[in-house]
């Protein structure tokens, strides 16, 4: 099958890329390199170093002897999607391709509007180009728990039934963004399940929790093939951000009382995910929705669990709650529902000390290149 990878240079997509090639499936990367230029713009840099995008794919041809191509440019732009639809031809298309840090949309203004005009017309162009070129593509697109933000009532997989005034529907889950970035997702879906309606197109929606780790069989096989390790406050996530505070010395940084919950999952569970939804395809006119994560830890379990991890290796790891950047709440009831993925034959990774202690090894191994300037949050959203 020929699976287009669209934002493959990036954190999840590159790792699945090189799964799905080892795994026998033709793919191609799309990517503009815009995710490196940020950095390059706010100051920071990924942890691991990580080779320019050509140079990866050729080591991985090296290595494996098969071949991914990359189409660089940007997805806005609708002549260049029209390009590699024409030239690579997918069955199924797997769009990572977004601005995905909830801090850099709460930015200013520019970064609000660059989100949302980046994510939702990106998006918007690859469902005309689907409905254009071949509407039997497979459409799996990485959202975010975070479409839901932090209701009363038990999280659904995208859909609700409710009982009004005598009648009953089964209605798309009521969603609570907590971001401009969120925000952007919702939009997303909106979208894609209008463009499944009207044009018979078939689509996943993949609402991913929060990822951690490093390292897949493949991102391990060469320090040319590593994936990205963020920790800087506007696009690391709080268990990587965690693992580095820790290696460096710097107190763990646990925003409020660190009781906010949230769905986590292993890279390799996402790969794996995205592998199970290509494999059993949406039928033609279906929007479904898969609640993609495997636990649920709130910020302070993380920061607890880091400490005992560091401790253990002799770090005497200290944990620091200050004032919480962002408007949620704090403490909140958190139950989502995540039984599909399991049921299409996902066996997930737990998140265990030997983990926690992978992480801190490569923190430990890179650390020299970590900027502690970069640690504390400056991005509120008030």
């Amino acid at each position: 099958m020929k699976v287009l990878v669209v934002g493959g240079d990036g954190y999840c997509g590159w790792a699945t890329a090189l799964y799905l090639s080892e795994r026998g499936y033709d793919v191609a990367i799309v990517d503009s390199l815009i995710r490196r230029h940020w950095d390059q713009q706010l100051g920071v840099d990924t942890l691991t170093p990580i080779a320019p995008i050509l140079r990866r794919a050729d080591r991985w041809r090296e290595l494996t002897g098969k071949k991914i191509d990359v189409f660089i440019g940007d997805i806005c732009d609708y002549p260049f999607v029209q390009s590699f639809m024409r030239s690579f031809e997918p069955e199924a298309i797997l769009h990572f391709g977004e601005q995905r840090s909830a801090p850099f949309s709460m930015i200013d203004r520019e970064h609000a509007v660059m989100t949302q005009v980046n994510n939702v017309a990106g998006n918007l162009n690859l469902l005309w180009a689907i409905k254009e070129f071949n509407p039997a593509i497979h459409l799996v697109k990485l959202g975010t728990m975070g479409e839901y933000g932090q209701p009363n009532i038990d999280i659904e997989e995208g859909y609700i039934t409710i009982q009004h005034n005598g009648r009953e529907d089964r209605l798309p889950y009521p969603m609570q963004p907590g971001s401009f970035y969120h925000l952007s997702k919702v939009h997303d879906s909106h979208n894609i399940r209008f463009a499944c309606k009207i044009w018979g197109l078939r689509a996943t929606d993949l609402n991913q929790g929060v990822v951690y780790g490093i390292l897949t069989d493949q991102t391990g096989m060469d320090d040319m093939l590593i994936n990205r390790l963020d920790y800087d406050e506007v696009f690391g996530t709080a268990l990587n951000r965690f693992c580095i505070q820790a290696a460096i010395g710097h107190p763990l940084t646990v925003y409020g009382s660190g009781g906010q919950t949230r769905g986590f999952l292993d890279i390799r569970d996402t790969i794996r995910c995205m592998e199970i939804a290509v494999a059993n395809p949406a039928s033609a006119g279906e929007f479904r929705v898969f609640n993609q994560f495997t636990e649920q830890f709130s910020v302070l379990d993380l920061a607890n669990m880091v400490k005992q991890a560091g401790d253990d290796a002799g770090l005497n790891v200290e944990l620091r709650h200050i004032e919480n950047p962002r408007v949620e709440k704090e403490a909140h009831y958190y139950n989502a529902k995540n039984t599909q993925l399991r049921d299409l034959g996902l066996v997930p990774h737990c998140l265990s000390e030997s983990l926690l202690t992978s992480l801190l090894q490569f923190a430990i191994r890179y650390k020299q290149r970590a900027d502690p300037s970069q640690i504390m949050p400056t991005v509120t959203w008030k």
